[in-house]
């Protein structure tokens, strides 16, 4: 997991995608932490991501740093917990705190309840890590 983090971290920016209707929508993320050993994400309850994710929490992050992607997969469910905001604010304070406060009622975090991370480079063979 903490290998996860890490990478997602050093890309700075990485991709979110979902589904809605049969069409992918992609659109750049670049808050992430781990909370109770899961991998967490943010986003605002009043965007369309938000209700793609609540509709279907199949997802994909791909991100890439220094020659090597990243392709993390499986499902997101929501925690409405405050502890579980609070520790997103926490390792995310200079991203997040312009745009949201822990109780400002937009600020959402997701899981992994599963998924793969999958390493790639062209060099080598991919590395798994079950989350």
């Amino acid at each position: 997991m903490s290998e996860v983090l890490e990478y997602l971290k050093a890309c700075g920016t990485f991709y979110l995608a979902t589904s809605e209707d049969g069409q992918a929508h992609v659109r750049p993320f670049g808050a992430v932490c781990e909370f109770e050993d899961k991998l967490y994400i943010v986003t605002n309850n009043q965007k369309k991501v938000y209700q793609q994710m609540k509709k279907n929490g199949k997802v994909e992050i791909c991100g890439m740093h220094k020659g090597t992607w990243i392709r993390v997969e499986g499902e997101v469910i929501e925690d409405t917990r405050r502890e579980a905001r609070v520790a997103m604010m926490d390792d995310n304070a200079t991203a997040l705190s312009s745009m949201y406060t822990v109780d400002d009622n937009l600020m959402t975090v997701f899981y992994y309840d599963y998924g793969t991370a999958t390493i790639y480079s062209f060099t080598s063979d991919p590395k798994v890590i079950e989350l």
